[in-house]
């Protein structure tokens, strides 16, 4: 456990030395913002029905989605792992005394982290000040902001769990870019990334439901806003820390199995 302690530590310090990077993330997240937003303003305009969610919860969504990029993106990648299984290098990890997959967990994990703290503060200070109808408003009460916050973070260890297995079936395919098509499209997408899950017809709601990928980013999000009550925040927090317990003892699984398999170059 302790080296898996260090290897985090020393990866939140460089990656919290990126802050340029991070202006220039933050630059165009606020663009981004934007140009959703006013997307979905210009949409509701026209509506004639009661939307499922309504506008100011959306622009909450979106806020938080842009704030908390690093922590959500399904397509963010390590090269550098990438590089090893595709290389052979791996030989070198195996020498470790340590585990594979609680190493690269705690470096995964780490770099989410110090992205986030660079970018999601300005995000939120500015988005906090911004005129109507743009304006991110607080928390639907304290509870739902304590509710949020803790979605949020087994929200960051799902994405990591479900990152993991993107890594470990680069040692099957040998194909970092299909990987990435596979969980990277699919999964944000069915995360609520490109269209909001209130938002989705209700028989590819249904498919979302069951799956792991909304509980990243559109649960903590809605909870935040107040579209999911407290009483059902609990129960999906239950349920995140059951999908987070399944993720990563599959993880765990096929790591051992690809492992005992692995053929590497001279021997």
């Amino acid at each position: 456990m302790r080296a898996y302690v260090s290897v985090f530590k020393l990866r939140l310090t460089n990656g919290l030395q990126y802050r340029t990077a991070a202006l220039a993330g933050v630059a165009t997240q606020f663009f981004w913002g934007f140009i959703i937003i006013m997307v979905f303003e210009a949409f509701y305009s026209g509506t004639v029905t009661e939307p499922p969610i309504t506008l100011k919860q959306l622009i909450t969504y979106v806020w938080l989605q842009q704030a908390f990029l690093a922590f959500i993106m399904l397509w963010f990648r390590d090269n550098e792992l990438f590089q090893l299984i595709t290389s052979g290098n791996i030989a070198y990890e195996l020498c470790r005394p340590s585990g594979i997959y609680g190493l690269w967990y705690a470096k995964l994990l780490a770099q989410r982290l110090s992205s986030a703290l660079l970018r999601s503060l300005p995000i939120l200070a500015v988005a906090l000040l911004l005129p109507e109808p743009y304006r991110l408003p607080l928390p639907a009460d304290p509870a739902a902001f304590i509710l949020f916050v803790l979605a949020l973070l087994l929200g960051l260890c799902l994405i990591v769990s479900l990152s993991m297995l993107m890594y470990i079936s680069v040692f099957v395919t040998l194909s970092p870019a299909g990987s990435l098509l596979m969980f990277g499209v699919i999964g944000e997408f069915l995360a609520g990334m490109v269209i909001p899950v209130p938002l989705m017809p209700n028989w590819l709601q249904s498919i979302v439901y069951v799956l792991p990928f909304r509980w990243t980013a559109d649960f903590p999000f809605r909870v935040y806003s107040g579209h999911i009550g407290t009483g059902e925040a609990l129960i999906g927090i239950t349920i995140q820390i059951v999908w987070l317990a399944l993720l990563i003892t599959i993880g765990k699984l096929t790591m051992a199995k690809v492992l005992r398999n692995v053929v590497v170059n001279g021997g």
